[in-house]
């Protein structure tokens, strides 16, 4: 299962902290998930504090 950040992002950085993976980084205007990184743990959905974070 993948996650992505939608345009919901506050860009709070709580998720890429979180990131026991270190998949998360700034993008643009908000954070972003590479999937090739990412350990499908669901950590960053649960932090999200704006519920940006999806799976997809």
């Amino acid at each position: 299962m993948a996650y992505r950040i939608t345009e919901e992002c506050l860009a709070c950085g709580v998720c890429a902290d979180e990131c026991p993976s270190g998949a998360i980084s700034e993008g643009d205007n908000i954070f972003v998930i590479d999937p090739e990184v990412c350990t499908n743990c669901g950590t960053c959905m649960e932090v999200c504090p704006n519920e940006a974070i999806v799976e997809e």
